[in-house]
């Protein structure tokens, strides 16, 4: 437990929030350790430290907000912190599923806090951010999968920052696609992600509860109703899927009406979660990045410490009006 009173309330309660091996233990397919691979001269991380990762720290306690950087032990949190930015997470910090690969916490989660949606507005608005990025936990405990809580977050921040963009990264709402888009037209975000994680033969061990055609599905519901809005998906690679299965993956979604993607190493959190098959080369990054763009996607972010939400606003500046 951390005595730093800016430290996560996640990070302090072992008890209701499950971490690691507590949280992968009753997942169909065993995560068995192993040694870790050294990481190679291209993988580094800033360290989370200084006045500006301390003030975005601070907003987010005091506004009783959690962010995806911090939960999900994010390699990029202190370059993001340091430049003013972070991923909110909404809807708690305690995830209904328990996917290998993530260190947000598992366990029963809360009921929603009708507050938080003007927290989050708030916050925003102290941070003066012109692109904000919302994304959350899976609340596989709502009927619609939590979807109108993110049209209330998303219609706050308008009320209270009209000119930002707002992007966010949802989850797959477990198949109730048509009720949670229904809830989200009230207020659309400017961009859809949705990340489908990796190749669909590692779903079974990576995304336990997920299914590969329901992520497609979701991406292409959603640009049917919003054809002006762009959708956006993202791969996590070095867990054992192949070059050849990562082509059909790009292909598929495309073919699903997906404009932005993003490319990136998966970093082992803990030696409790999935290891690391190999570390995927920057040159390989760059033939990934070419091949994405021929198939025609928009935008492409693709490198090692690539992730959904890393630079987001640079990504997504191109496709924004206004």
């Amino acid at each position: 437990m951390s005595n730093d009173p800016l430290t996560p309330p996640s990070r302090q309660d072992s008890k209701r929030h499950q971490r690691g091996e507590a949280k992968i233990s009753r997942i169909p397919i065993k995560v068995l350790p192993s040694k870790p691979l050294r990481k190679p001269a291209w993988i580094r991380s800033q360290i989370p430290t200084g006045h500006e990762v301390q003030r975005i720290r601070k907003i987010l306690r005091d506004h009783k907000l959690s962010s995806v950087c911090e939960e999900a032990a994010c390699p990029n949190l202190g370059e993001c912190f340091s430049h003013g930015t972070a991923t909110f997470m909404i809807m708690g910090d305690i995830c209904t599923r328990r996917c290998p690969f993530c260190d947000v916490a598992h366990g029963k989660p809360l009921p929603l806090d009708p507050l938080e949606p003007q927290q989050l507005a708030e916050a925003v608005k102290s941070l003066q951010l012109n692109y904000v990025v919302i994304t959350s936990v899976d609340r596989d405990d709502l009927a619609d999968g939590g979807a109108s809580h993110y049209a209330a977050s998303i219609a706050a921040i308008r009320n209270h920052s009209p000119k930002s963009h707002i992007e966010i990264l949802v989850p797959d709402f477990r198949g109730r696609s048509e009720v949670a888009l229904k809830a989200l037209a009230i207020a659309p975000p400017d961009i859809f992600n949705h990340n489908l994680e990796t190749v669909p033969q590692l779903y079974p061990a990576i995304r336990p509860g997920a299914d590969y055609q329901t992520s497609l599905e979701l991406l292409s519901a959603f640009k049917q109703q919003h054809p002006t809005l762009p959708t956006k998906s993202g791969l996590m690679l070095g867990l054992g899927e192949s070059l050849d299965e990562v082509e059909v993956v790009l292909h598929d979604l495309h073919q699903h009406q997906c404009d932005m993607l993003t490319l990136g190493q998966y970093l082992q959190p803990s030696r409790d979660h999935l290891a690391v098959q190999r570390y995927v080369t920057p040159d390989e990054f760059e033939s990934l990045k070419r091949l994405a763009e021929q198939i025609g996607f928009s935008r492409v972010a693709s490198g090692p410490m690539v992730r959904s939400s890393y630079h987001a606003d640079i990504q997504a500046n191109p496709l924004l009006k206004g």
